[in-house]
């Protein structure tokens, strides 16, 4: 039932309730807004109370209000099928109401409801909010500070969530918000410029700063709102235009200081990826990068710095670095020598020319050392708080180090601009790599213990040496690095030394190329034996490099089996020391590239692993992305135990049921994994037992749910008919005919051609069981093959002929069936209703369908299609007899095409396999699985009969059925050439 107006006070006190502390009003409380968010009015109760501001309506239950307001934006704006969601005249009165709203003081409940605006704005706009930006507009004419704040707030929030929309109406519709907003905007950023410098100016001659700031509110709105704008303007630039090619003593103003000025850096960085020609003038992009280059290497020298505004730099240099636009063309510079204009092209390499030179004046060769210098001796350096944190939470510390973006942070973001100028300058800087390598080597004995500012250089050297080990090779021979410095290293055990051993780890794998001869096995070790460190941070390191090192083409089995026993030790171990979800995916991933390469070597450990999946998948509970890596590790279990894996359905079993159950809270994240675990079990089953046939019914939930899995859902209905055999149709025959009359009808063509083969399957294995079972599919593929829709239609045509393959399958194999299927008088009246064109014998039309379509179907279905037609002459069917000219015709190529292509392949039998083959060309492979399938195949009734032999005696039955006479009559009626080849064909003298 509908909430209204006079349901505003008991929704306010359900709120309040639901805010209480005691668990016995708030519980109660919690559940009836669980149960009203579905009913038509609850959305324009909650902004009632949102607007309800003063004494007499809480703040914070407004707040509450609101977020409410914005999950059910999210959950019923849009109709679905389980829900009638909110109605358009309710969506009308909540759109124009909210604008009216915007005016909130509360600057929470101001956040709030802008996000919730940009949510409704991002589903209607502009098809059903198409004033939103008019309204706005009209209010900024009028509006206050706060008014005119509030209004920037949610157009921020607005074009923000607009900008995601990716369809090119949705950009149009973009750009011409822009045109209208971005003049605007840009006067009103410049306008708050000079507002806020006046007053900084006047505040920093007053010592009275706290209270004046506290009775001008207007000055921080003010504030709030340019950067409000900037942000906007930013926005706009970036997905509203088509893309070419003061530290003071108040901590609130220097907040803001350091926002606004990261900010523009943000701006510029967007502006120059965007637009990178635009900064092509002497006075913008040298300036620009010579700025960034001294915030860089002399950041005191700029006054107070920060992190934020030193990543954007490096992120603005590697940026115009990296920029393809600034690289010199091949053929140089275009000299106009007519008078005609340059081309945009022509242009465009100009322009990279000259930015070229503007960069090589504002990066001579001793600036690009020093910068070199400067980004490893300075920030790839570890400082005593990146070592209290390491003490702290090893695990937490080694994540951030290689997991964090590399824009949010300073030192990934100094090692990613190091890397882009080393690829840019590499003969300029190899030599100085080695030579700040060398010297840390020199300032560090491997033996020593103490943090040292020398370990720490070597740290850092490390650093550099890994990320541009392809060209550090042809300076540095590895093996004596290794067996001069770092195999010492990696063996001593102080715990100072974790720094180095680490990075060290981190090292190895990325010189694996480099890695020669004898060597590699050495470095096997070491890594295994750093995964037995006292210090986690080494052990994942050593654990990702022990990834790389076996997923490398080179990598040596042997060495891997030597390793393997103390590897699933340590990874046990790992799994159980470490918290951190990203700490258990990355052993996880460790596990499985063992797992890969292990094959059946890991059957010994069999009984370890399943102990250890099952401990991890308990862990897990809730935690669907951990749950996704698991199934993904054992599919590769299972498939590297093969047919010992029933040792492991103790374990498996019950997690395949929990990720194909549809009803399971993780269904929706789990299932396609879990579907595609279901098949690797299918696929090493020795046989299918009892558990593996109790799994089956979820599927019927599965397909009910979506045809997303639908390959993957055939191929396992697949093993379950040929390995299942009468007792799986047996038990779950209903389940399967579910299954197959929900997919027939309801999927596109490709899914269709991807089902049908099933259902030939099914009649061939069980022409007798299984016919029945599945007589609503079948009267859906009648309706396929009589419609003709299928003209200039290749897929449909393709899906027709299969369609009528099958069912001249059926008629061949279960003839009686088939003639009780087609003479129900409910299907051919249904078939009428439709507006297909059809005999009153629904026979006939199949058979002239089958003539019709015979050339479009592959050489089997060609086969099937002249079985049928043969059976037909042995039938009480009126009018064939006037229909044997066509039916022989068919026949005859038939039998003749057959034999041409016996000829080419001697080996593939009578004529290829049946239809449910498909064009699979790669073969089989030699496991007993793979060949019981090819037997099944093989033994395709279809296959094995002779055409021939058969067409001989249906011809003597049909003469005897129409009499000699009338057979002869129509015989005569052939053509003599038609004749002579049937003769030909049926080897007749």
């Amino acid at each position: 039932m509908a909430l209204s107006a006079g349901d505003v006070p008991t929704m306010y006190t359900v709120l309040v309730n639901s805010l209480s502390a005691d668990e016995a009003v708030r519980r109660p409380a919690e559940t009836a807004l669980a149960q009203c968010e579905a009913r038509p009015g609850f959305c324009s109760c909650l902004l009632e109370i949102i607007s309800a501001r003063g004494l007499a309506c809480r703040e914070d239950v407004r707040l509450l209000a609101t977020v409410y307001f914005k999950n059910s934006i999210s959950r019923y704006w849009r109709h679905r099928r389980d829900s009638y969601g909110i109605s358009n005249e309710e969506k009308d009165h909540l759109r124009k109401n909210l604008l009216v709203n915007i005016r909130e003081e509360n600057s929470q409940i101001a956040l709030q409801l802008a996000v919730l605006i940009s949510k409704i704005a991002r589903l209607d706009y502009p098809k059903e909010w198409p004033d939103l930006f008019s309204l706005l507009a009209q209010q900024l004419q009028s509006a206050d500070v706060l008014a005119s704040h509030r209004v920037f707030m949610v157009l921020f929030r607005t074009l923000k969530e607009l900008s995601t929309k990716r369809l090119a109406v949705d950009q149009r519709n973009y750009a011409e918000i822009t045109s209208h907003l971005f003049e605007y905007t840009w006067n009103l950023w410049k306008s708050d410029v000079q507002t806020i410098l006046q007053n900084l100016s006047m505040l920093s001659q007053r010592s009275d700063i706290d209270s004046i700031l506290e009775q001008s509110n207007d000055l921080m709105l003010i504030c709030d709102r340019w950067l409000l704008c900037l942000k906007i303007i930013r926005q706009l630039i970036f997905s509203g235009y088509a893309n070419s090619s003061y530290k003071d003593k108040q901590a609130k103003l220097w907040d803001f200081a350091k926002r606004a000025c990261t900010k523009l850096m943000k701006v510029l960085v967007t502006l120059q990826g965007r637009h990178p020609y635009s900064f092509v003038h002497q006075a913008v992009l040298p300036a620009i990068v010579d700025f960034c280059l001294n915030m860089i290497t002399n950041p005191e020298q700029g006054g107070a710095s920060f992190e934020e505004f030193l990543i954007q730099s490096m992120v603005f240099v590697k940026s115009v670095l990296e920029c393809k636009e600034y690289k010199p063309s091949s053929t140089g510079r275009v000299i106009n020598e007519s008078s005609q204009p340059l081309s945009l092209e022509q242009r465009k390499k100009n322009f990279g020319a000259v930015a070229s030179d503007m960069l090589k004046i504002v990066l001579p060769g001793d600036r690009v050392m020093l910068l070199c210098n400067i980004l490893i001796r300075r920030y790839f350096i570890y400082t005593a708080k990146d070592l209290e944190e390491w003490s702290e939470n090893p695990e937490s510390f080694h994540h951030e180090q290689n997991l964090v973006q590399w824009t949010e942070k300073q030192r990934p973001c100094a090692e990613a601009l190091f890397i882009v100028i080393f690829e840019n300058y590499r003969e300029q800087l190899a030599p100085v790599v080695v030579s700040i390598l060398r010297e840390a080597m020199a300032l560090s004995p491997p033996l020593e213990t103490d943090v040292t500012a020398g370990m720490l250089l070597k740290d850092a050297a490390y650093t550099a040496a890994g990320h541009v080990y392809y060209e550090l090779s042809n300076y540095l021979s590895f093996n004596e690095w290794f067996h001069g410095s770092l195999s010492i290293e990696i063996s001593n055990g102080h715990p100072n030394m974790r720094i180095i051993r680490r990075k060290i780890a981190l090292l190895l794998g990325q010189w694996i190329s480099e890695i020669k001869g004898d060597t590699r096995k050495l470095v096997y070790h070491a890594l295994v034996g750093l995964l037995q460190d006292n210090d986690i941070a080494v052990r994942l390191a050593a654990c990702s490099s022990l990834c790389y090192l076996f997923q490398e083409s080179s990598f040596s089995e042997l060495d891997l089996f030597e390793c393997l026993p103390t590897c699933w030790t340590m990874c046990f171990k790992l799994t159980e020391d470490v918290q951190e979800f990203d700490s258990k995916v990355q052993v996880l991933n460790f596990i499985s590239v063992l797992l890969e390469h292990a094959g059946d070597k890991v059957i010994p450990f069999a009984s370890q692993l399943s102990h250890f999946f099952q401990k991890i998948w308990d862990e897990s509970a809730g935690e669907s992305l951990l749950q996704i890596q698991l199934l993904a590790a054992l599919r590769t279990f299972i498939s590297s135990v093969g047919y010992q894996s029933p040792l492991s359905y103790h374990m498996l079993i019950p997690i395949l049921q929990s990720g194909i159950n549809v009803d399971s809270p993780d269904a929706l994240n789990l299932l396609e994994d879990s579907v595609l675990l279901w098949e690797t079990t299918l696929l090493n089953a020795p046989s299918i037992v009892s558990q593996l046939l109790d799994l089956f019914p979820y599927l019927v939930g599965i397909v009910t749910r979506s045809f997303d899995h639908l390959e993957v859902t055939i191929n396992i209905i697949e093993d379950y008919i040929i390995f299942g055999g009468s007792e799986f149709l047996k038990r779950h025959g209903a389940s399967l005919a579910n299954i197959l009359d929900t997919i027939v009808g309801n999927v596109n063509d490709k899914g269709l051609l991807t089902a049908l083969p099933i259902i030939d399957l099914l009649i061939q294995l069980f022409p007798q069981e299984a016919p029945p079972l599945i007589s609503s599919a079948l009267q859906k593929l009648i309706f396929i093959c009589l419609n003709q829709d299928d003209e200039h239609n290749p897929s449909r045509t393709t899906v027709r002929a299969s369609a009528g393959a099958i069912l001249a399958r059926l008629l061949v194999m279960n003839t009686n069936f088939t003639g009780q299927l087609l003479s129900e008088p409910a299907l051919l009246t249904s078939i009428q209703q439709t507006g297909i064109s059809v005999n009153n014998n629904l026979l006939l039309s199949l058979v002239d369908m089958w003539i019709d379509k015979v050339d479009d179907a592959n050489v089997i279905q060609q086969k099937e299609y002249a079985m049928a037609l043969s059976v037909i002459l042995t039938l009480h069917v009126p009018r064939v007899i006037d229909k044997l000219d066509d039916i022989l015709s068919v026949c005859t190529t038939v039998i003749m095409g057959g034999r041409e292509v016996k000829t080419e392949d001697d080996t593939s039998g009578d004529i290829t396999s049946s239809s449910w083959l498909g064009n699979d060309n790669s073969g089989y492979s030699n496991t007993s699985k793979e060949l019981r399938k090819r037997q099944v195949k093989d033994s395709d009734p279809i296959k094995q009969a002779s055409l021939e032999d058969m067409l001989r005696d249906n011809l003597k039955a049909c003469a005897a059925l129409h009499g000699d006479a009338t057979f002869n009559a129509a015989i005569g009626r052939i053509h003599p050439a038609a004749f002579a080849q049937l003769q030909q064909a049926l080897n007749i003298a």
